[in-house]
């Protein structure tokens, strides 16, 4: 399954594509609000980080605000993805922009019905919001399940993009449900790579070194310590 940060910090991106695990990104208005400066200049940034899709909302409520918007931002770089929200005048959108050949992201997804209607309509991604489910009493993960099972069984060309990630269970359910892509934001990303466990190995790892070797760094002739 693959991995977009979702965010607009430059610096979070750049951190992700060296850890290795940078596949895409999502972004929208509200993030970046959070960063300031030109909506264009930081997308066109994100785009020469990662060569993978990148998502640039639209604001427009209306079809041919939503074109002339997604059009704009698809004309900033080649993996650039319109994200458009799920209502009537998103789906025209996606269906138009689809014949334009640019990719787009259906937003706002909360049922199954609605991801069939955006992956008729033409959308490259499909973005179910498991956390705003579950904030409502919903089974947001059971939504995703549906949308991917359906997009399998009828083999529909589009990827499942889980958003609204509240946790790391979270990206681990998205995985087993089938789905190609989690958006994950930075501070979730951070939480997957710890564990009480590993952090405790590296401490007695470094004490057993340093008792027997004091402050010497390994080499390659060194002897490490084994343990069970």
């Amino acid at each position: 399954m693959k991995l977009f940060p979702d965010t607009a910090d430059i610096d979070a991106i750049r951190q992700a594509a060296r850890w290795g695990v940078l596949d895409g990104v999502t972004t929208n208005p509200t993030l970046f609000a959070k960063v300031g400066g030109s909506y264009d200049d930081v997308l066109t940034q994100i785009c020469r980080i990662t060569p993978g899709p990148v998502s640039a909302e639209v604001v427009a409520e209306e079809v041919d605000g939503m074109l002339r918007e997604g059009r704009h931002f698809a004309a900033l770089a080649p993996n650039v993805v319109v994200k458009v929200p799920m209502c009537e005048a998103g789906l025209e959108a996606i269906a138009r922009l689809a014949h334009e050949h640019v990719m787009t992201n259906c937003t706002l997804i909360f049922s199954a019905n609605q991801g069939l209607l955006a992956a008729k309509a033409g959308a490259s991604f499909l973005s179910p919001f498991v956390g705003r489910l579950d904030d409502i009493n919903e089974d947001g993960m059971e939504t995703v399940r549906d949308i991917a099972a359906i997009v399998r069984l009828h083999g529909l060309p589009v990827e499942v993009l889980v958003a609204s990630i509240r946790s790391p269970r979270h990206v681990t359910e998205a995985a087993l449900a089938g789905a190609h892509i989690a958006t994950v934001p930075n501070e979730v990303l951070r939480r997957m790579i710890r564990h009480p466990l590993t952090e405790a190995g590296i401490v007695r790892f470094r004490q057993d070194w340093q008792a027997v070797h004091g402050g010497a760094r390994p080499t390659a002739a060194s002897a490490i310590p084994q343990h069970a």
